[in-house]
Formats: C-alpha cells, sequence, structure tokens
C-alpha cells in the first residue's frame, strides 16, 4: 500500500491562451527596445543596434502572425506553448550574447519563461524549458561578445562573477520553478476538487428539489383529471347499464380513482417533514451507511452511548450521509479484520467515532489529510483496479463540515493500530 499525490490529469486544461502568450511577448519586446536604445541613445555606450534590432523585430513579427492567424480566444496545447516559450529563451539568449553574456544584469529574465511554463505547463516541459535557459547560460559564460561600455573602454568582469552570475540563475530557475509550480499545482487540485463537491453538491441539491416539482405537478394535474372524472361519471349514468362500453367506463373511473391517489402523494411531498422516515434517530442512520458495506469480509459493530429515548434524530440529508458512508467506506478499506462505530450523546453534545485495526495514517500524509487527491486506497478484491484521486474523503470532509461536524482525525496509541476519525456537532445543529 503506497501513499500517493494523485495528479488531475483529465480534470484540468493544460493549456495557455494564445492571447496571454502574445501580450506577454509584447511585454518583453518593448522592455527590450527600452533597455537596447535607452542604453545606445541615454547612456551613449555603443551597443550592436544593426543584430539587436533585427532580433527584437523577429519577436514582433512572430507576435503579428500569431495575432493574424489565430484568434484572441485560441488555446495552445502544451507542445506549442513549450516551443514558444523556447523561442523567448533563445531569443533572449541572443540578445544576451551581443550585449555581454552574464556579465549583462538582464540575465535573469532567463526566469521569466521558464516562471510562466511552470505556472500552466506539465513539469516535463518545464524541466525541458529550464535545462535550455542552463544550456544558454552556460553558453553565455564562454562565448558573448563585451558588454556596452564608454568608448575606448572594456569593463570585464572577473569570472569569479560570471561563474556567481551562472550559479544565481541556475539556482533561481530551480527555486522559482519549483516554487511557481507547487503553488500552481495546489490551486489547480483545489479548484477541480471544490468543482467536484460542487457537483455532487448540485446533484443532491436536484434531488431534493424533485418533490417541489411533482407537487406543482400534481397542483396542475388536478383540474384536467377533475374532468376527466366528471366526464367519466356521466358518462356512466348516461350509459345503459348492459352494454360493451360499460366495463370500459367502469376501468376509466378506476384509473382516475387511482391517478388521484398517486396525484394526493406527490403533493405532499414538499411538506413531509414530520413525516415517519424524514426524520432518521442516530442509530438508523448509522445502520444504513453501514449495511452497504457488510459484504466485503469486515465485522463492523456499532455502540451507543446514551439513553435510547433521548436518541438525538436529524432530517434525513444526502450530504450528512454521503460524507458518514465514506467514512466508513475508507475504513473497511483499510481495515484487516473489524471496523467499530461508537456514538455517543447528551444534551449538548453528538459524537460519532469510526475506528478500524488497520496500519492508521501514514505520518507523512497526517497533516495534509482532507487535502485533495491525497489518498492510500486499496483494492477490495483482487483483479479490481486500485487507486483513486483522493475525492473521496475531500468532499466527504466539505459536506460534513457544511452540516456543522467538526473532524479530528488520529491514529490509535501503541500497541494497538489503526485509524481514528472523531466527527463532533452541537446537539441543536445536528437536529436541525
Amino acid at each position: 500500500m503506497s501513499t500517493t499525490v494523485m495528479p488531475h490529469d483529465g480534470l484540468g486544461l493544460d493549456t495557455l491562451r494564445l492571447e496571454t502568450l502574445i501580450r506577454l511577448r509584447w511585454m518583453a519586446i518593448a522592455g527590450q527596445l527600452v533597455a537596447v536604445l535607452g542604453v545606445h541613445y541615454g547612456l551613449g555606450f555603443p551597443v550592436p543596434l544593426e543584430a539587436c534590432l533585427p532580433l527584437i523585430g523577429l519577436s514582433m513579427l512572430v507576435n503579428i502572425v500569431l495575432r493574424l492567424r489565430y484568434p484572441p480566444t485560441e488555446r495552445v496545447d502544451p507542445a506549442r506553448a513549450a516551443l514558444l516559450l523556447g523561442f523567448d529563451i533563445v531569443q533572449l539568449a541572443a540578445l544576451l550574447f551581443l550585449t555581454g553574456g552574464l556579465q549583462n544584469p538582464f540575465a535573469f529574465l532567463f526566469l521569466a519563461p521558464v516562471m510562466i511554463s511552470a505556472t500552466s505547463l506539465p513539469p516535463l516541459m518545464t524541466l525541458a524549458l529550464g535545462l535550455l535557459a542552463i544550456g544558454c547560460a552556460t553558453a553565455l559564460t564562454a562565448w558573448h561578445l563585451p558588454l556596452p561600455w564608454f568608448a575606448g573602454q572594456e569593463l570585464g568582469m572577473p569570472m569569479l562573477y560570471v561563474v556567481g552570475m551562472w550559479f544565481s540563475v541556475l539556482l533561481g530557475l530551480s527555486f522559482i520553478g519549483v516554487y511557481a509550480w507547487r503553488v500552481a499545482e495546489e490551486a489547480r487540485l483545489l479548484s477541480n476538487a471544490l468543482a467536484a463537491t460542487e457537483l455532487v453538491l448540485a446533484r443532491e441539491q436536484h434531488l431534493s428539489q424533485l418533490d417541489g416539482l411533482a407537487a406543482a405537478a400534481a397542483h396542475e394535474l388536478g383540474t384536467p383529471l377533475a374532468t376527466i372524472a366528471l366526464v367519466a361519471k356521466e358518462l356512466e349514468v348516461a350509459a345503459p347499464k348492459q352494454g360493451e362500453f360499460v366495463d370500459d367506463i367502469r376501468l376509466l373511473r378506476s384509473q382516475v380513482d387511482r391517478c388521484r391517489e398517486i396525484l394526493g402523494k406527490l403533493a405532499s411531498l414538499g411538506n413531509d417533514g414530520e413525516a415517519p422516515f424524514a426524520r432518521m434517530p442516530l442509530p438508523l442512520m448509522i445502520e444504513e451507511t453501514a449495511a452497504p458495506h457488510r459484504d466485503f469480509g469486515i465485522a463492523i459493530s456499532a455502540r451507543f452511548e446514551g439513553p435510547e429515548e433521548e436518541a438525538p434524530a436529524a432530517m434525513r440529508n444526502a450530504g450528512m450521509l454521503y460524507g458518514l458512508g465514506n467514512i466508513v467506506e475508507n475504513a473497511v478499506d483499510f481495515a484487516k479484520s473489524r471496523v467499530t462505530i461508537v456514538a455517543a450523546w447528551d444534551a449538548r453534545i453528538v459524537t460519532l467515532t469510526v475506528s478500524d485495526d488497520g496500519p492508521g495514517f501514514p505520518p507523512e500524509i497526517m497533516g495534509r489529510l482532507g487535502d485533495p487527491y491525497i489518498t492510500r486506497r486499496r483494492t477490495r478484491a483482487p483483479g479490481q483496479p486500485g487507486g483513486g484521486l483522493g475525492l473521496g474523503f475531500f468532499i466527504a470532509k466539505t459536506l460534513l463540515e457544511r452540516s456543522g461536524a467538526s473532524i479530528a482525525l488520529a491514529n490509535r496509541p501503541a500497541p494497538d493500530s489503526g485509524a481514528i476519525v472523531r466527527l463532533e456537532w452541537p446537539r441543536e445543529t445536528f437536529e436541525r
């Protein structure tokens, strides 16, 4: 059983808007023009404009072609985005070659394309771009034209300084690239997980709204059904007592009465707050969530600590049932032989503890449990696909917290082993 941080493949789009790359390149072009022209005409340093301006013009040409060729809403796949960012790295390296190599203080701009890639592209492509940038920086330590300086003078930096600049670029690419990727990845995972949670909630909300729709339909169908019943009654009175249509008319009336009974039940769905099954005592809720998981060779036992006649009852809440069911399912997945559910209540607090005799929560993910895409799930039977996205516990935790519960996770104290999940509600919140 291995601990895994699951990828988000298929849940998010690792694509960039072409418009974003075009705008960033225009900003880079503007900065390059200001730097080159400012140094040459403002400071009076001899910059090789005849070589620098065509390189900048090449970037402008690429932008213009992209703008004319594709619509502003075009999204580029990771491979094409990496090619465009690789072009930016090579173009910057060429400019630096003409203006002093790593002695040029603008050498840190190698970080920009790699950081953009780290936030938007897969790690392998970011790694490739980082290696390209490091390769260009390495070449510039040995091969470059002199740094523009006052006419007749040459500013030569010691090799130790150049090597230091190379190390600074290397460390900057490594640290900022990894940091940007980690932050962007966390944001993507959380966004995808919240989207999945909203889908679950939307589905449950849709199901809960069906009772209102059914009541409205029953109300609307009542009038035409009453008309049909009246006509059927008049036909039965007017028709001969014996004839081929008598049985059909009686059947029609009986079916109209049956429809009335069905519509009467549907009309009461929106007002069944006090119906026998609208509220669930806590023991019944535990049994309903545990029942689907009793056929996997794991013993599930429930213990109740509190007066049975004072057991709290909650409204039938699909989100709460899903959350409790997921926690019990996780316990069954990791248990060796048994899962224990303990419910306790008093006048103020309702607590529910689910424990198993499995390996328990591993220390390396203990602090991240409840984050999306963290999973250690195993298969229940040989041959079944294993793993999972780790979204189940995240959704369960979110739904239970929305119901007012606080969740605590722990391992059983030695020498016992196993995980413990403890839920606690204020009794008033639980029953409301």
